[in-house]
């Protein structure tokens, strides 16, 4: 015969109390650190291909460097610029100096040899040529 545990202590050892303690998470394998691989290759792939659009976006006259030659597909009025081969027929003016970042062309007036002075606002970014006629 068993003799009843004194009164106010309990019959049973601690860990039979309650429900049972769950067994502790496994460890995160290595897919984790996978996961977090595509985030940063998605993150790249998207500045790469912003930036391709953002190249392909800008004018030629953006692009253009001191010493090129360029075409004029447009008017006067609304020229629109094309770089072009200098030894090339269709090579109309050489762009003599180039202001990024402005659209004050009467920066071209202190440039030696200019004849013709085109700006461009808007679009990436703004550009004044300082440009010769090259016929």
């Amino acid at each position: 015969m068993t003799t009843p545990p004194p009164q106010g202590q309990n019959p049973y050892p601690p860990h039979a109390q309650g429900a049972p303690i769950p067994p502790a998470p496994a460890p995160v394998s290595g897919g984790g650190g996978k996961k977090v691989l595509r985030i940063v290759a998605l993150i790249v792939v998207a500045i790469a291909l912003y930036g391709v659009k953002w190249y392909l976006g800008q004018s030629d006259a953006e692009t253009t460097a001191v010493g090129s030659c360029m075409h004029n597909d447009g008017s006067t009025s609304s020229p629109d610029l094309q770089t072009v081969d200098c030894s090339s027929s269709d090579s109309e003016f050489k762009v003599i100096e180039k202001f990024d970042n402005s659209s004050d062309e009467s920066k071209c007036n202190s440039v030696s040899g200019t004849e013709v002075s085109y700006y461009q606002t808007g679009g990436s970014h703004d550009v004044v040529l300082c440009l010769k006629t090259t016929k």
